[in-house]
């Protein structure tokens, strides 16, 4: 406060810096994204939920070569992903994040698994299938990556946190059905501090729950 050159001030101390995209399937246009995400060069990532793919942005004026300008200030750099079941393919993706070494981590929600893709939206792997052992997912939503590059999903139907290798290999979970403190009832969001505590958006329970990076309850707030 004030607010910098080339921003606008919505209330005291916050200032607007833009805004893009509009309904449609060309680049950086949208239905229904999801998820985003930002590695540490500053790059953006959409889940572009009913368009089955990632766009990948650029915050840079002028545009550098090989992107596209969408408005001043946001280039488009690429997109991957199409409708289906093969590897790099989606059914609705939803949760999207980014480990320190700039791979992505994908929700892809319908098809009951995990991606994993290169910053450039190459293929490295994928986990996960529909049920309730570990490893297998339903409804899941959300996902975020600590600083040692363990993986966190929501698993909202199941009620439950998952946690895996940055190579998918399952670590362990917690949660069930209820209202006591480590249960939840259609968890949607969850984020990961710098000491590696996590944090759920309870969402049918109107509250937010904090864990240790190991899933132990710590505290909650919300009503």
């Amino acid at each position: 406060n004030p607010c910098p050159d080339g921003t606008k001030q919505v209330i005291s101390g916050v200032c607007f810096v833009t805004s893009w995209g509009s309904q449609g399937t060309s680049d950086g246009q949208f239905n229904y994204p999801y998820g985003i995400t930002v590695d540490s060069s500053g790059k953006v990532f959409v889940a572009d939920g009913n368009n089955n793919r990632i766009q990948k942005f650029q915050l840079s004026n002028p545009c550098p070569d090989g992107t596209k300008q969408v408005i001043s200030g946001v280039c488009f750099v690429t997109a991957w992903g199409s409708q289906g079941t093969s590897d790099g393919q989606f059914k609705t993706p939803r949760g999207i994040a980014v480990d320190s070494s700039g791979n992505i981590f994908v929700v892809d929600s319908e098809n009951n698994r995990i991606q994993k893709f290169t910053n450039n939206g190459d293929f490295v792997l994928k986990w996960g299938s529909q049920g309730t052992a570990n490893g297998q997912f339903k409804g899941h939503s959300n996902i975020a990556v600590d600083s040692s590059g363990n993986i966190f999903v929501v698993d909202s139907e199941n009620n439950r946190i998952q946690k895996f290798t940055n190579n998918g290999d399952f670590i362990g979970k917690w949660g069930s059905l209820g209202i006591t403190n480590g249960q939840f009832n259609y968890p949607l969001g969850l984020s990961v501090d710098k000491a590696g505590n996590v944090f759920v958006a309870d969402t049918a329970n109107h509250r937010i729950q904090k864990f240790t990076n190991n899933g132990d309850f710590v505290l909650k707030w919300g009503s």
